[in-house]
């Protein structure tokens, strides 16, 4: 080809590529168009296609608490819409009839529109001749669907008036707020579980979806069932609704008085690990306290004192130390190791020499870290095993998404023999619930063993699964090892201790007068926004116990974050320990009617005087016996008088013979008898005081005159 032929054909192709680079730009620019300027359209030409399967959505499984209660439950919500299509003429003449009548209703419905608002807004709908114009913009209950469905051609069936709904499967909990965080929620839009039992159990209480055919018969729609939608599960949950409230009350009355900014609180019986009632309140920017995390599972805390528990059970159950060892503590401030330990009461004197079991009573630090530091000093990590050995950083594989697992570290040294992750003053401040992070689940099931004599279990939240009302599955107390915690001589020990703090230790004010308690307070320091030194200093607040004590039923932990002082475990977390185990033994104190009856006392009651003849006819009908046998009438229409007197196995009813001319003696009758009868006789009757008479002004056996004045005194 000549160099002059190829001047003629590059100009061809170069045409053709500019040509198809507009093309491009314009298909570009033209589906770009129909995303944005167009979305709207094309989203309502597909909401008018009629697809030929339509999945079915099965009816969400209830949450159920211990007894029966429902704590969540799906029902239906609608959303609805109007088809400006369907009906044909007959349709659009009701419409223009009934536009107006429609409107008001549904501004008496959903007062936030106005008529002319709801008017103008279907108007439009009308028309651009829409299929599925939404009435209104949110879901409403099937309560307000009723009364929407009630108006003017709306009542009308679907083909005719075009009125139609979307059904949706609304979570409602009937007791509100009551343990949200635990309970779960869901994603509303999405109808999918967000947190919570909701969550965990998804699988079994969201069932499974069904599967419909739509088929146009005789120009109408109809549905065939493929597949009929299997409902979820009920799941039987472990919180019982009537504690769960007494410890959210419980929790909340304290944050406001201290002008705390978090309550945790968590309740677990003992012999199952069954949680009775688990409380995360924080305080919101309005001042009011909510749910918002799950603390009490998710959050990892330095325990604090509560930790000292474990720490001394260790030493007893390695035998390096018993209830006799002393310890000195001197005026409240020991050096370990170049670090000053201080004890709470440093500023008056200290606790000098103490005993072990004092040691706890009075939660001294000095006295826990010496003890720890001098036995497990040059060998730390059989200490750390020691405290593994405990259950306290053991994975409880709890079913709540999101918690947390223990981080309480084990030494480890390099290969010289050098320590990695440790110092010396690691172990001390370990010992008294520092430099551990463990979320309050895991003290209050250590805490519960101890209640359990050495078996720890694991908390459980949900016991059972039921279908239509039958169990289909069961979630039986679980151990979470086989092995007590400590040996029993042990465990016994420490009970006794746990006792005393409470008895006369710094938990005084967590006991009871009606009960045992045993447990240990905690208050440990956090550091926020740069440290312990030039941060805010807040205060993590504890008490962990059970009761009652000599026969344990239940075990309950209370934590309260506040920032600056006064800040006391005891003192505060304590109150509320001691508000929520009285209030639960209350609730549990179930009595059979037989067990009011007093054995020293006598079946034969009491009896007043005056007119007998009522009193022997209701002593007949109670099948108590009498030395009497009348029938019930009156004798000649008038009562008859007399004494009524206690005797051993019988009343013995005596009949007194009243004179007009002398006043009787009224005393021992109850009031309205002798009012009668002295004010028959003439005189003038003042009473003083309630009950029975027990003295009269006008002597008995004295002449009568006719309107002088008696005075009864009543006791």
């Amino acid at each position: 080809m000549s160099k002059f032929d190829n001047d003629k054909v590059m100009p061809r192709y170069m045409f053709i590529a500019v040509v198809l680079t507009i093309v491009g730009i314009a298909v570009i620019g033209k589906a770009f168009y129909i995303m944005t300027a167009k979305k709207q359209y094309w989203t309502d030409v597909a909401d008018r296609l009629k697809r030929d399967s339509v999945s079915v959505k099965p009816k969400r499984g209830n949450i159920l608490s211990c007894d029966g209660q429902l704590m969540a439950s799906s029902i239906p919500e609608y959303k609805i819409y109007m088809d400006f299509k369907a009906g044909g003429e007959e349709k659009d003449s009701i419409w223009q009839e009934k536009v107006d009548s429609i409107c008001m209703g549904l501004h008496e419905i959903f007062p936030q529109k106005s008529a002319e608002e709801f008017k103008k807004h279907l108007e439009e709908g009308h028309e651009k001749m829409s299929q599925h114009w939404p009435i209104w913009p949110r879901r409403i209950d099937y309560n307000t669907y009723t009364e929407v469905k009630q108006l003017p051609l709306f009542r009308l069936p679907k083909y005719k008036s075009g009125f139609h709904e979307e059904e949706y499967n609304a979570r409602r909990r009937p007791f509100g707020s009551l343990g949200e965080r635990t309970i779960g929620s869901m994603f509303g839009a999405k109808d999918s579980a967000k947190q919570g039992l909701e969550l965990a159990y998804d699988s079994t209480l969201r069932g499974t979806p069904g599967l419909t055919n739509r088929r146009k018969i005789l120009n109408k729609y109809m549905n065939i069932p493929v597949t009929l939608p299997v409902d979820g599960c009920d799941i039987v949950t472990t919180i019982d609704v009537n504690m769960q409230d007494l410890a959210e009350r419980a929790v909340i009355e304290e944050l406001k008085l201290i002008g705390g900014d978090l309550g945790v609180a968590i309740l677990m019986e003992v012999e199952t690990g069954d949680i009775k009632a688990i409380v995360n309140m924080t305080r919101c920017p309005d001042g009011e306290y909510r749910e918002v995390k799950n603390n009490a599972v998710a959050d990892l805390r330095e325990p604090g004192s509560v930790f000292k528990t474990a720490s001394i059970l260790v030493a007893l159950d390695d035998g390096v130390v018993d209830t006799t060892y002393r310890v000195e503590t001197g005026c409240g401030i020991w050096n370990m190791h170049g670090r000053d330990m201080k004890d709470h009461n440093w500023r008056r004197g200290g606790y000098g020499n103490i005993s072990l079991p004092r040691i706890l009573e009075v939660s001294s630090n000095i006295g826990v870290s010496r003890i720890i530091d001098e036995k497990y000093g040059g060998k730390p990590e059989k200490f750390i095993e020691g405290i593994y050995r405990t259950g306290l950083a053991a994975d409880l594989k709890l079913p709540i998404k999101g918690y947390a697992r223990p981080h309480i570290r084990m030494p480890e040294k390099d290969k010289y023999g050098h320590w990695t992750n440790w110092s010396k003053t690691a172990l001390p401040w370990m010992s008294i619930g520092y430099e551990t992070q463990i979320p309050p689940i895991s003290t209050v099931t250590f805490y519960n063993a101890i209640a359990n004599d050495g078996i720890m279990m694991r908390p459980r939240f949900v016991k059972s699964v039921m279908k239509d009302g039958k169990v289909v599955a069961e979630f039986p107390p679980e151990k979470v090892m086989e092995r007590r915690i400590a040996k029993p001589q042990t465990i016994k020990t420490m009970q006794t201790i746990l006792e005393h703090v409470v008895s006369q230790g710094l938990g005084r004010k967590a006991g009871s007068r009606m009960f045992k308690v045993a447990g240990k307070t905690g208050t440990a320091q956090i550091a926020e926004g740069g440290g312990y030194k030039t941060g805010i200093v807040k205060y993590w607040l504890s008490f962990a116990g059970y009761f009652p004590a000599d026969n344990p039923r239940y075990t309950c932990i209370v934590c309260l974050k506040k920032s600056g002082l006064p800040a006391s475990g005891g003192g505060m977390s304590g109150v509320v320990f001691h508000h929520i185990s009285e209030g639960v033994m209350a609730r549990n104190l179930k009595l059979d009617v037989k067990d009011a009856h007093d054995s020293s006392s006598v079946g034969i009651p009491d009896v007043k005087s005056g007119n007998i003849l009522d009193a022997n006819y209701v002593l007949r009908y109670l099948d108590i016996k009498t030395n009497q046998s009348w029938s019930g009438s009156y004798a000649n229409g008038n009562p008859i008088w007399g004494k009524a007197e206690r005797q051993s196995d019988l009343i013995a009813l005596q009949q007194v013979q009243i004179d007009k001319n002398t006043v009787p003696d009224v005393t021992g009758m109850g009031a309205r008898d002798a009012v009668y009868l002295l004010e028959s006789l003439g005189l003038k009757v003042k009473l003083h005081g309630r009950g029975k008479v027990r003295s009269q002004s006008y002597s008995a056996g004295k002449q009568i005159t006719a309107g002088s004045e008696c005075v009864l005194n009543l006791e």
